[in-house]
């Protein structure tokens, strides 16, 4: 993974990959009101904000994503992640992350979190649980020979695991035409994410159908470009006889 960082007297910037945002690490709180903060004091965690807070405090770690993910959300993530491993004793915000998007929000909590620790910021709250709820999938040169089929949500494929971080989707995948709104009629963060794939492969996209090949990174993104998520894609992905990606590759 390649990272541009820029680093200056007050303030170490560090920007995700694909235009994701950036992580801002310093000692004041971001007063602009994007993003949730994370309040460090003697290297632990006391508290996850979307606000600047009052609470004292000697680092902030502030993430910033510049795609349309709800901050509330992502707070309300890093918060249960931080509850769970006994690092905080608070509650988690009452807000409700949709079950279509818990998905999307906790794979970027996970790219932070990996890329802060990646970078040496070994603080307690960042080292990976025990015992996560979260399935862990083995990628293999078996896995990469098979050829799993997409039928869903109007959208079909044949997509190899190629590589660790490659997912290639064959010529003649059919896109899903256009996502599920929310409630109030506005489009939902994944599904803008998954314009924003689609928006990087248009010149091979043409009436809803793939002209070339694509190389996505995860099942994840599949699933986002093929059908705007909304589903488990690991068990969406299956070969001849049925068996799903999921199946074949999670370790138990």
């Amino acid at each position: 993974m390649k990272l541009d960082v820029e680093i200056n007297q007050k303030t170490t910037t560090i920007h995700l990959p694909n235009q994701q945002g950036v992580i801002v690490i310093g000692n004041e709180p971001d007063k602009s009101g994007h993003g949730v903060q994370l309040f460090l004091k003697a290297g632990q965690l006391a508290a996850v904000s979307t606000e600047a807070s009052q609470i004292a405090h000697d680092q902030v770690i502030t993430i910033k994503p510049d795609w349309d993910l709800e901050a509330d959300y992502l707070a309300k993530s890093l918060t249960e992640y931080a509850v769970a491993n006994g690092l905080l004793k608070v509650e988690a915000p009452t807000i409700k992350i949709p079950t279509n998007q818990r998905a999307t929000v906790e794979d970027f909590r996970d790219l932070v979190l990996k890329i802060l620790t990646g970078l040496g910021f070994r603080l307690a709250f960042l080292q990976a649980p025990k015992h996560s709820g979260k399935p862990r999938h083995r990628f293999s040169k078996q896995v990469s020979q098979i050829a799993f089929s997409v039928d869903h949500d109007d959208a079909t494929a044949t997509v190899y695991w190629q590589k660790r971080n490659e997912m290639l989707v064959k010529a003649g995948a059919r896109l899903k035409p256009k996502p599920e709104l929310n409630k109030d009629g506005s489009v939902g963060f994944s599904a803008k994410f998954a314009e924003r794939l689609r928006s990087e492969h248009a010149d091979d996209i043409q009436d809803f159908v793939t002209t070339r090949d694509i190389v996505l990174k995860s099942v994840n993104e599949v699933g986002l470009f093929l059908y705007f998520g909304g589903i488990n894609s690991w068990l969406v992905l299956k070969d001849e006889a049925g068996k799903s990606i999921n199946d074949w590759t999670i370790v138990k």
